[in-house]
């Protein structure tokens, strides 16, 4: 498609959830992009705009992030306006967001997860330190950037953890800690097919990938290559796929998982609307694919649709 035939594109970012500033930082570069090469883009914040107002525009790009923007809510809203939006659909969105129910349905499927425990304010904490091991991660079930997790080292922490996460979801999880390194792919639709990007490596600096090595620190390294050998990389980038056609992701995303020791995957979760700031992964991957962050967001946005 060239750039006059997507109509007037509403670029969704901002909003009101806990990740509202990674939202902006996303959104205000792929609307720049978009503009870059002649696409009619105009910025629209749902904390600040009427969502009547989306009747105005043909097409949307999602770069909203969190609560309301990724679960599943604004693409109810576009999908009653008949408005085509980039990424998952409704369900998809609202799985992805739950990492809780991410992990029931790849379990179903025979796809590996880390051993888990779900938490509340009665669970036996110890019991629950002694069956998953230390460390544990502990997390609320629908956050993102990592938002409100913890890392347990020591025993009689969990439920010091488990209510910091309690703060930001009802819904926590303990998670046996993975520690033979942290990975992610991307996925892009090209053609009406999912295709994995090129494996990232991730080696934080801090005592795991949280939001301040996500998005503040220049410390974090990335490898891409990410040195697995390309046969077992090619496994993982097929299971990656068949992870996020499980949750019935479409158009982009990015599925993390991580490796033990002994070179076993764990899948960790999905992420149906992916960061695009420049600490951001999918972009990084795209362009050792050859992909550069303008085309990238073409494409994202020639992907937009209903259903």
């Amino acid at each position: 498609m060239n750039a006059m035939e997507f109509g007037k594109v509403a670029v969704l970012f901002g909003g009101t959830s806990a990740e509202r500033e990674v939202s902006l930082n996303s959104g205000s570069r792929v609307l720049a992009a978009l503009r870059r090469q002649g696409v009619n883009a105009h910025p629209f914040d749902p904390a600040e705009m009427p969502l009547d107002a989306l009747r105005a525009f043909d097409r949307a790009f999602i770069a909203l992030h969190g609560r309301h923007g990724e679960d599943g809510t604004i693409q109810g809203v576009l999908e009653l306006m008949q408005i085509p939006f980039t990424g998952s659909g409704v369900m998809a969105s609202a799985l992805g967001m739950d990492k809780w129910r991410t992990k029931l349905l790849w379990q179903a499927a025979g796809l590996p997860v880390p051993a888990y425990a779900l938490l509340t304010a009665d669970s036996d904490f110890a019991e629950v330190e002694e069956a998953l091991g230390l460390p544990i991660f502990v997390k609320p079930a629908c956050e993102g950037s990592s938002i409100g997790i913890s890392k347990v080292k020591r025993r009689g922490d969990l439920a010091a953890a488990y209510a910091e996460a309690a703060q930001h979801d009802p819904l926590v999880l303990a998670e046996q800690g993975i520690l033979g390194g942290e990975y992610t792919v991307g996925i892009i639709e090209q053609g009406g097919q999912l295709r994995a990007l090129p494996i990232i490596k991730i080696e934080p600096a801090t005592e795991f990938y949280d939001y301040e090595a996500k998005y503040n620190r220049d410390d974090t390294q990335y490898r891409c290559p990410c040195g697995l050998p390309a046969e077992r990389e090619a496994q993982i980038q097929k299971q990656a796929l068949e992870a996020f056609r499980v949750l019935g992701g479409r158009g982009w995303g990015r599925v993390d998982f991580l490796m033990d020791e002994e070179g076993n995957a764990y899948f960790l979760e999905a992420n149906t609307s992916p960061g695009m700031t420049d600490h951001s992964l999918v972009p990084m991957a795209a362009r050792v694919a050859g992909i550069d962050y303008d085309h990238l967001v073409l494409q994202v946005l020639a992907g937009a649709t209903l259903g």
